[in-house]
């Protein structure tokens, strides 16, 4: 039995029935990690006696006849940027190396309640800001597809562990596009939840009003499972909305489109795509009109101003949540020999424990957040994010979904824009709106372009991820049935 292959559903249930046990799919993914991680670079730590002591205690618990979920046993990698109290959390910085959490964040607390097994901890771009996972302290991520090409970010080494059969389910955030840009170049699915919906407790903060924990998988179903394991109100998260989970299993199973209104939004109809994402969009489109879909193009015109707005708000979240890492409470701390001030330490950290990018944003959004500046930048972005609501709001009125290309391009080469920061920027072009919003909106697979994968994005109204899901579910086995089979069973062997 060729247990990495398995969907987490189909290892869940096997599990249950006792054809296999927690800790024999542990180890089966933990070998695979151990083959081919030296290639895929996606984990930071990994602790085969820790995963396989989790494994043993599901097992043992399932044993005891407790019922723990669909998902107990199944493993997980998880994004270096949520607090483990049994391994480190580094949310690929210097300045936290080796850091070990006193406390488990809620989504790490929730996943070992229904016996999830976390396999390690999974590489990302330095404090979640960047595309590419170029930005982690501890080196790039490589895509499976092609280990020349990046695997997206700032999740990537999430995507990739999940796209190279290292693990059935990962989670990640979504703070610009840090889920749905990753799952689409790595061709796996990937949601942004409602913000709110998923609690950022224990979360090492990027933009607190923006970052949105949520799941990466290789089928929708899958996604919607570890969706609703984590999800649901957080009395620590003052930002957790107090509503019920919506209904995402049932959606990914139901998996039909018939009299739903899908928009194509006008300003991202493939502008500023490549063709071969451009073409595998419009062929997306056709596919859900023939599906039933009441295809609608909607105009939203303040998206085109939602990447300059990000930019701004971000940075100055950024500027002022990472204001905390002083080198006085924990993490590194350079050049205490006794004769330095204070200040003087935490500078020495600061310009040593951060890289090049976490320092470009620190300082973009203190400038646009100093006196004098502040209504003219960070004052009028958050103008910007209104009006970029307004759009949502005319939009839903219209229609039910709306769709467009989840990144302008395909996955590109290692180095390529790491010089380039606006370059790297336009890779979060079409998800940037739906985080500025708090909208629901998930990346599916929608075939290959020049032998890569590119992601169909489908954004909900806020607490509507239900209908991300359903509509996803459609494509992917609309497009399965095309393919005879899963799309990321084409690619490449490591």
């Amino acid at each position: 039995m060729d247990l990495v292959t398995k969907s987490a559903a189909e290892l869940g249930e096997l599990i249950a029935s006792g054809e296999t046990s927690a800790v024999e799919v542990a180890e089966a993914h933990l070998d695979r990690i151990a083959a081919v991680d030296g290639k895929v670079r996606a984990f930071l730590h990994v602790d085969r006696d820790t995963t396989l002591a989790q494994a043993r205690e599901v097992d043992e618990r399932r044993a005891a006849g407790e019922d723990l979920g669909p998902l107990a046993g199944v493993p997980i990698a998880h994004k270096d940027v949520f607090t483990t109290r049994d391994m480190p959390t580094t949310a690929g910085s210097k300045i936290l190396d080796g850091w070990r959490p006193p406390y488990d964040a809620t989504i790490t607390a929730r996943l070992r309640a229904k016996g999830l097994v976390i396999l390690g901890k999974t590489n990302m771009d330095e404090f979640a800001m960047g595309s590419s996972t170029e930005n982690s302290a501890f080196g790039p991520s490589h895509n499976p597809w092609d280990l020349a090409r990046v695997p997206g970010g700032s999740s990537g080494g999430s995507s990739a562990a999940v796209a190279a059969y290292q693990a059935p389910l990962s989670t990640g955030t979504d703070t610009g596009g840090s889920i749905r840009q990753p799952a689409a170049v790595t061709g796996i699915v990937g949601m942004k939840p409602t913000y709110g919906g998923s609690s950022r407790y224990g979360v090492i903060a990027f933009a607190s009003s923006l970052d949105t924990p949520g799941p990466f998988a290789r089928t929708v179903l899958d996604a919607a499972l570890l969706h609703e394991v984590f999800s649901g109100h957080d009395a620590m998260d003052s930002t957790s909305v107090d509503a019920p989970v919506p209904p995402v299993v049932e959606a990914a199973r139901r998996a039909d489109v018939n009299g739903l209104r899908v928009g194509v939004v006008k300003q991202f109809a493939g502008e500023g795509a490549e063709p071969g994402v451009a073409a595998r969009f419009e062929e997306a489109v056709e596919l859900l009109e023939s599906l039933g879909a009441k295809i609608v193009e909607v105009s939203c015109p303040h998206f085109t101003y939602a990447l300059s707005a990000y930019y701004l708000i971000a940075p100055s979240e950024a500027s002022s949540n990472l204001a905390r890492f002083d080198a006085m409470r924990y993490g590194l701390r350079v050049g205490d020999d006794g004769t330095r001030s204070a200040e003087e330490v935490m500078a020495l950290t600061r310009a040593q424990g951060f890289g090049p990018e976490v320092k470009r944003r620190i300082m973009l959004g203190t400038y646009a957040l100093s006196s004098g500046y502040y209504d003219a930048y960070y004052g009028k972005a958050q103008q910007v994010r209104t009006l970029v609501k307004r759009d949502f709001d005319t939009a839903f009125e219209q229609v039910d979904v709306l769709v467009s290309p989840t990144t302008p391009t395909t996955a590109f080469p290692i180095g390529e824009r790491v010089d380039d920061p606006m370059a790297m920027y336009l890779a979060d072009l079409y998800t940037i709106p739906a985080n500025l919003t708090g909208n629901a909106a998930i990346s599916v697979p929608c075939g290959l372009a020049d032998g890569l994968p590119v992601g169909l994005q489908v954004m909900a109204p806020v607490l509507g991820d239900d209908r991300s899901y359903r509509v996803a579910a459609a494509v992917e086995r609309a497009l399965e049935d095309r393919w005879s089979g899963p799309l990321l069973a084409k690619a490449p062997e490591l």
